[in-house]
């Protein structure tokens, strides 16, 4: 990923790619992000099955193979120069068996955008094909469209360089100090925890990397369980540091930080409590899969394109 050619930036006049991997997007929350990203002067092109909705489940945009060729036809467009994921929900998981790894490997490098439940499909860019991805809000999502500073920060992270820029939030708290490099893994626990049993897949190789977790709508218990999953598989092993992100709507933010320290201060690496990634007001936008130095001091923050 030398240069990382797939972070972009973006230019006034691009074309983009829009695509339902899970979900299926409000109409009225669609037509905004067309029109926030044709603002951005962007040329937004939607994909064939965008609108559909699966005939037995009302939670995915559509049959999984008209979302998986969505998805592998932006990828593979070579007039795209991006590809927005516009929502997450359910649903990525589905398609990971549905793509063809030799034509993704084939196309032109281009920026990937989306989070949540995208996050599978995050992993499989990594695994796969050996690319930096963007964990972003999505375009056609109310943490986008209606948070001014984290939809700020998607434009700043597609339309600028990465390297050199830090990124934190006032809320940051270091639970164990320290200084490490490595590249950015992970994303949302649920689904980290999700893709860990598909057949013939090894757990992802982490040493040396710094490990983002975040989640929203999961009981204390649950993000116990999810933890536990990823313990015991070896997720873990090897990291060099840990960053957690947003844990909206997961109850007690209290509950969830001591459980934190029970399960990962033991690790005795760098961790910090609540950077600002995630489903929480102001989501940064950050970039797995690239170079970052985490400084879990007394004010923690990321600095990215740092090796």
């Amino acid at each position: 990923m030398t240069g990382h050619p797939e972070l972009g930036p973006l230019h006034r006049g691009d074309r983009v790619g829009l695509v339902a991997t899970s979900g299926a997007p409000a109409p009225a929350l669609l037509a905004e992000a067309v029109a926030v990203l044709t603002g951005w002067g962007l040329v937004p092109v939607l994909g064939r099955h965008i609108g559909d909705r699966h005939p037995r489940a009302p939670y995915l945009a559509g049959v999984d193979a008209d979302r998986a060729a969505d998805l592998q036809e932006a990828w593979c467009d070579d007039s795209l120069r991006a590809v927005f994921v516009v929502r997450g929900g359910y649903g990525a998981v589905r398609l990971l068996d549905l793509l063809d790894v030799g034509a993704l490997r084939a196309a032109r490098p281009k920026p990937l955008i989306g989070s949540s439940d995208v996050t599978a499909v995050h992993e499989y860019w990594s695994e796969k094909l050996g690319l930096a991805t963007w964990f972003t809000p999505m375009a056609a999502t109310s943490a986008f469209l209606c948070d001014e500073t984290a939809r700020a920060g998607v434009r700043e992270a597609l339309f600028e360089t990465f390297r050199g820029r830090p990124l934190g939030s006032f809320d940051a708290v270091t639970l164990v100090p320290g200084t490490v490099a490595g590249r950015l893994t992970g994303g949302n626990l649920s689904l980290l925890s999700m893709t860990l049993g598909a057949r013939g897949r090894a757990v992802p190789r982490n040493a040396g990397r710094i490990g983002l977790l975040e989640d929203v709508g999961e009981p204390v218990y649950k993000i116990d369980g999810l933890l536990q999953s990823l313990l015991r598989a070896g997720w873990f092993d090897g990291l060099a540091g840990i960053a957690l992100g947003s844990w909206l709507e997961c109850g007690e933010p209290g509950e969830v930080r001591a459980l934190a320290e029970e399960l990962l201060v033991p690790l005795g690496i760098p961790l910090v409590w609540e950077l600002g990634f995630g489903h929480g007001p102001a989501a940064l936008s950050v970039p797995l899969g690239a170079p970052a130095i985490l400084h879990a001091g007394s004010a923690p923050w990321l600095e990215l394109g740092r090796r």
